[in-house]
């Protein structure tokens, strides 16, 4: 999914209600995944 969302491994960035659609899910629920997803990765950044 964040791949998809920020086109991570050469793929073009998509928006939430796109990326929403091909799974067929909520944009909503996009949206806390991102957030989520997001969170683990400043974290892990943290030295």
């Amino acid at each position: 999914m964040i791949c998809l969302r920020y086109g991570i491994g050469g793929g073009r960035p998509e928006k939430q209600h796109a990326v929403a659609q091909r799974l067929g899910i909520s944009r909503s629920y996009v949206s806390r995944i991102e957030k989520k997803a997001l969170e683990k990765l400043r974290e892990a950044l943290e030295v």
